[in-house]
C-alpha cells in the first residue's frame, strides 16, 4: 500500500475582528499569498483548489508576502519571526530572523528582492530593516509610539519607506540603510491601517480608521491631497494600486470595496457586499489586492468571514466567491450518497462547508449554523446530521446545500452522533437520545459518561470514560437494551466506527491505539493496530470494509489492513495541530483538522 498527497483544499485567510488582514499576489497575477493558523497558503487565483502550504512557523502566522521577483515569499508570525522561503514549492527555508518581540503585523520587500522591512507590536521596538538572506540590519523604523500597521517600499530608486501606526502618524524612511526621514502626524484621526506606494512610485497612499484618504508624493513623503471624503461610512482596512498606477481599490468596514482614480479623487466603481440592507459583521471588508500581471482587471477582497470575493469592473456583483474554514475544522464526513463525491465539514466557530470534489469548490451551508464547534456529522439517505456544542441537533439538506427542518435542543453537551435506517442516535454527556429527524423518540440515562458513538442497523456501540464500549441494540419501540460489554481498551474510548458490512467495529483510544471486534460473537480481530502516538480522533472504514483509515492529535493519517494487521501506510504531519476527521472518498482519503485545510490522499495497493 502506499499514500501519496493529490490535492489541498487551502483554509481561508485568518481575519480578526477591527484589524487589517493583508493579502499578496505574485507578480504574474496567478497566487495569492496569506496567512491562516500556523500555516502560510499560496493559492491559485483562477484554480483556488490547487494550492501549496507553508508549515515552517511554530507560532500562529499573521502575514505572508511574495518578493517582486516572485520566487520567494516572507512570512510573519504572532511571535516576532519572519522566514523566508522558497515560493515554489513552499518548503526550502532560506532565513528565519527573530524581528520584534510581538506579533507581526506587516511585510514589505524592496524592487531588488534583497531586503525586507517587518513592522508590528514590540516591546523595545515597533520594526526592523534587514537583508533577506542573512538578516544583517540595513536601517531601524522609529518615529512612531505605538504598534505600526503597515509597511509600504517605494520599489525604484532612491529607495523610499512608509509605516503607519495606531499612533495616528505616518513616518517616512529614506535608504539604504533606511531611516526616519520626516512624519505627518495631524493628518488621520486615529489608527492608520494601510499604505502603499503605486507601481510607478510617484505616489503614496494611507488609509485608516478614520476614513480618510491620504495622498502623498512617492518621492519626498509630502502630503498632496485628500480624496473620497465622506463616501466610506467605516473604517478603512485596506489599500492597493492597480498596476497603471492611476487607481487604487479600498476596502471598508462598511461592507463595500471602492475603485478610485488617483488623479480625479473620483470612485469610480463600488462592490457592497453582503445581504441588501442593514449591516451584516461577517461582511466587512478587511483585505484587498489588486493582481498585477493579469489583463482581466480582476480585484480579490476579504470579508471578515474569510469569504475572497473575485471582483471585475463593470461587473455590480462578484464573479467568483470563494469559501471555506479559517479555524480548526473540528468534523468532517462524506455525504450519504456513496459516491465519495461531496464533503462536509465543520469548524470551531460554528460554520459548516459542503465540498464538491469533482470541482475542488466549497460552499457555507446556507441557513442557521452552529454558534459554536461542530462535533461530529451523521450522513444518512440525503441528509447530513450535525451535533455541536451550542447544544443542538441540525439537519442540512445535501442536494439542496442548506439546513433543513427545525434545530432540536439537547438535553446535554454532545459528545458524537450516528444515523441508520431513519433513527438518529446522539451520545450526550448524561446519555444516549434518540431522535426520528428532529423529533425526540428515546432516552436512556446511563451510569457513565459517553465519549464516542456508532451505529449500524440496530446495532449501537458507545464508548464509556470507564475505557469500555458499550455495546446496545435498539427495538422498534426505539429501547436501547444493553448486549455486550467490550473492556480491551487501557484507555478512554476516542472514536468508534462499524464497517459498512456491518461485521467489524473498531474502538480508538485516547493513547492512540485501536481495537477491531468482529460483531458475530464480539471477539477481537486485531489489536495491532497501535502506531498513533496521541488520541485517536477519527476512524473510516472502506466500502469493502478491508481497510480502514485513522487520524489523531499526533496529526498523522494511518491507513490499515484488516487482512495483514501488521501492515498499514502513514501520511506524517498531516495536518499542523492534530487530524481531527478522516473520510473515504472517490480515488482516495479525505483529511481535515486544526490547520483548517482539506487534504485529498491517494492510497494505491490497498490489502
Amino acid at each position: 500500500m502506499s499514500i501519496d498527497i493529490q490535492k489541498i483544499l487551502a483554509a481561508s485567510p485568518v481575519t480578526t475582528r477591527g484589524q487589517p488582514t493583508q493579502l499578496s499576489c505574485d507578480p504574474k497575477g496567478e497566487r495569492i499569498a496569506y496567512a491562516s493558523g500556523k500555516s502560510i497558503f499560496l493559492r491559485s487565483i483562477d484554480r483556488p483548489w490547487e494550492s501549496k502550504q507553508y508549515t515552517g512557523h511554530t507560532a500562529a502566522t499573521t502575514v505572508a508576502r511574495f518578493s517582486p521577483s516572485g520566487f520567494y515569499v516572507a512570512s510573519g508570525d504572532a511571535a516576532g519571526n519572519v522566514r523566508v522561503w522558497d515560493a515554489v514549492e513552499a518548503v526550502n527555508t532560506r532565513g528565519e530572523h527573530a524581528v520584534i518581540s510581538g506579533r507581526i503585523a506587516d511585510v514589505a520587500w524592496d524592487g531588488d528582492s534583497a531586503r525586507l522591512i517587518a513592522v508590528g507590536d514590540g516591546r523595545e521596538r515597533f520594526g526592523r530593516c534587514f537583508t533577506a538572506d542573512s538578516g544583517n540590519t540595513v536601517g531601524e523604523v522609529s518615529g512612531h509610539s505605538k504598534v505600526v500597521n503597515a509597511v509600504a517600499v517605494r520599489q525604484q530608486r532612491p529607495l523610499r519607506a512608509a509605516t503607519v501606526s495606531d499612533d495616528g502618524s505616518m513616518c517616512f524612511l529614506h535608504g539604504v540603510p533606511f531611516k526616519f526621514a520626516n512624519k505627518e502626524a495631524e493628518l488621520h484621526k486615529g489608527f492608520v491601517y494601510g499604505a502603499a506606494f503605486s507601481p510607478d512610485g510617484a505616489l503614496l497612499v494611507t488609509v485608516g480608521a478614520d476614513r480618510r484618504i491620504q495622498l502623498y508624493d512617492g518621492k519626498t513623503g509630502e502630503p498632496t491631497k485628500v480624496i473620497g471624503e465622506g463616501v466610506h461610512t467605516g473604517s478603512i482596512f485596506a489599500v492597493s494600486w492597480a498596476k497603471d498606477s492611476k487607481r487604487f481599490v479600498t476596502a471598508s468596514a462598511d461592507q463595500t470595496v471602492r475603485v478610485w482614480d488617483a488623479e480625479s479623487g473620483g470612485n469610480v466603481q463600488t462592490w457592497r457586499l453582503g445581504p441588501e440592507g442593514g449591516v451584516s459583521v461577517p461582511h466587512q471588508q478587511v483585505g484587498v489586492v489588486w493582481p498585477h500581471g493579469r489583463t482581466d482587471g480582476l480585484i480579490i477582497s476579504l470579508g471578515l468571514d474569510g469569504d475572497l470575493n473575485y471582483l471585475v469592473e463593470g461587473s455590480a456583483k462578484p464573479i467568483k466567491v470563494v469559501q471555506g474554514h479559517n479555524k480548526s475544522i473540528t468534523a468532517l464526513a462524506a455525504a450519504s450518497d456513496g459516491k465519495g463525491q461531496t464533503l462536509f465539514t465543520g469548524s470551531f466557530e460554528g460554520r459548516i462547508c459542503g465540498w464538491d470534489l469533482s470541482t475542488g469548490t466549497g460552499t457555507a451551508v446556507d441557513g442557521q449554523t452552529h454558534s459554536n464547534q461542530v462535533t461530529q456529522f451523521a450522513p444518512s439517505s440525503g441528509r447530513t446530521y450535525s451535533v455541536g456544542w451550542d447544544d443542538t441537533l441540525r439537519i442540512i439538506d445535501e442536494s439542496a446545500g442548506t439546513f433543513a427542518g427545525s434545530s432540536s435542543k439537547l438535553s446535554a453537551q454532545p459528545k458524537g452522533v450516528a444515523a441508520s435506517g431513519g433513527q438518529v442516535i446522539v451520545a450526550l454527556t448524561s446519555g444516549i437520545a434518540v431522535y426520528s429527524d428532529d423529533r425526540l423518540v428515546g432516552e436512556l440515562g446511563t451510569d457513565y459518561t459517553p465519549t464516542a458513538i456508532a451505529v449500524h442497523g440496530r446495532l449501537v456501540a458507545v464508548g464509556a470514560d470507564n475505557n469500555t464500549v458499550r455495546v446496545y441494540q435498539l427495538d422498534s419501540g426505539n429501547k436501547l437494551s444493553q448486549a455486550e460489554t467490550l473492556s480491551n481498551s487501557t484507555a478512554q474510548i476516542s472514536a468508534l466506527s462499524f464497517s459498512k458490512d456491518g461485521k467489524h467495529l473498531a474502538a480508538g483510544n485516547s493513547s492512540g491505539k485501536i481495537v477491531v471486534y468482529k460483531t458475530a460473537g464480539w471477539s477481537v480481530a486485531t489489536d495491532r493496530w497501535s502506531a498513533h502516538t496521541a488520541r485517536v480522533t477519527s476512524i473510516e472504514w472502506n466500502g469493502e470494509g478491508t481497510n480502514a483509515a485513522s487520524g489523531g492529535l499526533d496529526t498523522n493519517v494511518f491507513v490499515w489492513s484488516l487482512a495483514k494487521p501488521g501492515s498499514r501506510v502513514k501520511a506524517l504531519n498531516a495536518h499542523k495541530d492534530g487530524v481531527n476527521g478522516v473520510a473515504w472518498v472517490d480515488g482516495g482519503i479525505a483529511s481535515s483538522g486544526g490547520d483548517a485545510a482539506i487534504k485529498i490522499w491517494k492510497v494505491d495497493g490497498l490489502q
